[in-house]
Formats: C-alpha cells, sequence, structure tokens
C-alpha cells in the first residue's frame, strides 16, 4: 500500500509541487510504482500467458442472431482452433446449419505484429474470398462481430492502460483499455473488465471510429478446462447504434484432438465437410 504523509501545513502546497510527491511514489517494497501503462500491459501479458500450452480444441457453437425487434435466426457452427509457437492462433469456423450457409468456412491466421490474415470460403461460388485487412471491420456473416472481433487478441496488437478496479457482479475486476496498434482497425478503443482472480474477460466495450459506444460484449458461465483453461459457454455482442445483437453458445469443448497445422491452409478450405 502506498501511504504518503503531510503535516496540515501541506495542504497549502503548489499543486505542482502536489504532482511531483505523487510522481515518485513506491510501493511497500521499496520499488517505483507502475505506471497505468505498465500495469495494464502486465496485465494483459499474464492473462496471455495463463492461457497458453492448450495445443488445440474443438467445439462446438450456435449463433443466434437476433434483430431490434427480437426476432430471431440460429446458426451451427464447429470451430477448430491450434496453437502456433512464436505467432498467434489458427482458428477454423464451419457451418453447418441451416442449409443457406452449410459448407461456408472462415479461416483465421493470426499474427502478433502484422495484420491477421483471414479467407471465407463460400460453397456456391466454390472459391476462397481473401478478407483484406482495411476489410476487416466489416459484419461478419450478418452477425454483430466484426471479421476483427474474430481474430486472436493478441497482446502486441494493442497499448494498454490500467484504469482502475471495480466489483463487477460478485468479483472484482481491472479495467483496462486497449487501443489497437493497427490503422486499419475500425476501433479507436476498447475498454476490458478482467477478474482479478482468473484474469477472464469479462465484458469489452468497443468505440467506433468516432469514439462512439458502438458495441458491448459480455462473456458468462465460465468452465474451466484441463484444470487449467477458461472458456466461457456464452458471449453477447450488443450494438447499441442499431439495437440487433448476436449471441454465441459454446459446447462440447476437446481438447488434444489429432489436429495439424495442415488442416488450416487455404487448400483445406475447399475439402471442409
Amino acid at each position: 500500500m502506498i501511504r504518503l504523509f503531510f503535516r496540515r501545513s501541506t495542504t497549502a502546497l503548489p499543486a505542482a509541487l502536489l504532482a511531483v510527491f505523487a510522481w515518485v511514489a513506491v510501493s511497500a517494497d521499496g520499488r517505483a510504482a507502475d505506471s497505468p501503462e505498465e500495469a495494464g500491459l502486465k496485465i494483459a501479458i499474464e492473462a496471455r500467458d495463463r492461457d497458453k500450452g492448450f495445443g488445440n480444441f474443438i467445439a462446438n457453437l450456435t449463433m443466434t442472431l437476433r434483430n431490434k425487434r427480437g426476432q430471431e435466426s440460429r446458426r451451427e457452427v464447429r470451430l477448430k482452433v491450434i496453437e502456433v509457437e512464436d505467432d498467434g492462433d489458427r482458428s477454423l469456423f464451419v457451418f453447418d446449419r441451416p442449409r443457406d450457409v452449410k459448407g461456408t468456412a472462415f479461416l483465421v491466421h493470426a499474427h502478433k505484429d502484422v495484420p491477421d490474415e483471414q479467407w471465407l470460403y463460400l460453397p456456391a461460388l466454390k472459391r476462397v474470398k481473401r478478407i483484406s485487412s482495411s476489410n476487416q471491420s466489416g459484419s461478419f456473416m450478418g452477425s454483430e462481430f466484426s471479421y476483427e472481433d474474430l481474430g486472436s487478441p493478441e497482446v502486441e496488437k494493442y497499448t494498454y492502460r490500467l484504469l482502475r478496479d471495480e466489483p463487477c457482479g460478485a468479483l472484482q475486476c481491472a479495467v483496462l483499455e486497449r487501443i489497437p496498434t493497427s490503422a486499419d482497425s475500425g476501433y479507436t478503443r476498447q475498454l476490458v473488465w478482467l477478474d482479478r482472480e482468473e484474469l477472464r474477460i469479462m465484458q469489452t466495450q468497443f468505440f467506433d471510429r468516432r469514439d462512439a459506444h458502438l458495441k458491448t460484449m459480455v462473456a458468462e458461465g465460465y468452465e474451466q478446462y484441463l484444470d487449467r483453461f477458461w472458456r466461457s459457454r456464452t458471449v453477447t455482442m450488443t450494438n447499441h447504434l442499431t439495437g440487433k445483437s448476436t449471441v454465441l453458445t459454446w459446447s462440447d469443448y476437446e481438447f488434444g484432438t489429432d489436429l495439424e497445422l495442415s488442416d488450416f491452409t487455404r487448400t483445406a478450405l475447399k475439402r471442409v465437410r
């Protein structure tokens, strides 16, 4: 705990001098206190490191699209994810239902310090379409998730700042501001709530290029796998400008499958069933 003691007369000290006292404050162990930027980056790195080492997994998900009148449509999707050493994860989304999107597949090669590579396979056209980095702010399959949202949130893609700690439900959360480093991002900044105990993302607020609060994503129902890795059962993205929302409901997580990097190539997209 940081403690500074002043006699009563210090209330007359100039504001600039008080700022100096605050700047040189040290923690109880004698080390200089982290700046908000340093503290935010440390939290982001620790959250990433806690989720390292899962290898690969597969899961099923139901994507529920809701318009502002509450009308719904559903899609069933399979997800495959594999870790890549010294790079971002690779992810493959395969749509199984309804019939009009069956066979559509979306491949992501996430990277740490360059834009993600993304491709969409359209079975009706039998061709693979590359999603350029300048178009990744567009809607993914009509949902409230953008292509950018479905990439891997590598630490190197943002700068960070710890804003505050505050309660989030029954938990205590750190609130970080993270700013995308890519000029092609659809967001000026994001506010992220991570619970202090496990560093799971509980909520993310997205601000558009005019710095208006565009969307909020809420993750709920976390479960632990392999006694280490946390995954949520439900993720809801709400668009505050349109009143629409998309709910992803996850199930049947399976880790340590026989996935290989060759399953995550452009050529493999056309063979997806």
